[in-house]
């Protein structure tokens, strides 16, 4: 295992690259979602990556339904399969702040706590990226077309944010 930022899990190399395989081999959610009501599109042109997240958000303001479609690298395909995962069943704000804590994780620093909002288990697992810093947008990028998503300026979104 390797030394940790301060307030961040020491990284289990094994288990980092069997969540990253699986979910990059078998991804959860992945296809369109005919009910959406938000979408947006994430690129990284650097690596080619290219997702689209879709987010069924009902009138209480939870996420009802998270899916993602679209091509890219193990680690981008593993980390929009995670988000979803996560992100089902939350309040926009949750996931606003899970969304947050997560790239926080990857790029502060020095990441701390954001609230009450905890990282699950699997989610953790990628901070092993923070070790590789030209991977850390493949790991975002579905996490920063996520936060376009659920931005509550419009009911139905369509955006396209790229890393560059």
């Amino acid at each position: 295992m390797s030394a940790a930022p301060s307030g961040i899990a020491p990284v289990d190399h094994e288990l980092y690259r069997s969540l990253v395989l699986d979910h990059a081999r078998k991804p959860h959610n992945f296809g369109p979602l005919p009910t959406a009501t938000h979408v947006a599109e994430g690129i990284n042109p650097l690596c080619g990556d290219k997702l689209s997240i879709y987010l069924e958000i009902g009138d209480d303001g939870r996420i009802r339904e998270a899916r993602f479609e679209g091509t890219g690298c193990a680690i981008s395909l593993a980390s929009a399969s995670m988000l979803t995962d996560s992100v089902t069943g939350l309040s926009r704000q949750d996931a606003d702040a899970l969304y947050a804590r997560f790239v926080e994780m990857l790029e502060a620093p020095e990441p701390k706590v954001i609230g009450d909002v905890e990282i699950l288990e699997e989610l953790r697992a990628l901070a092993g990226v923070r070790q590789f810093p030209s991977r850390i947008k493949c790991a975002t990028l579905a996490w920063q077309a996520l936060g376009t998503a659920i931005k509550p300026d419009t009911e139905t979104r369509s955006r396209t944010v790229s890393t560059e």
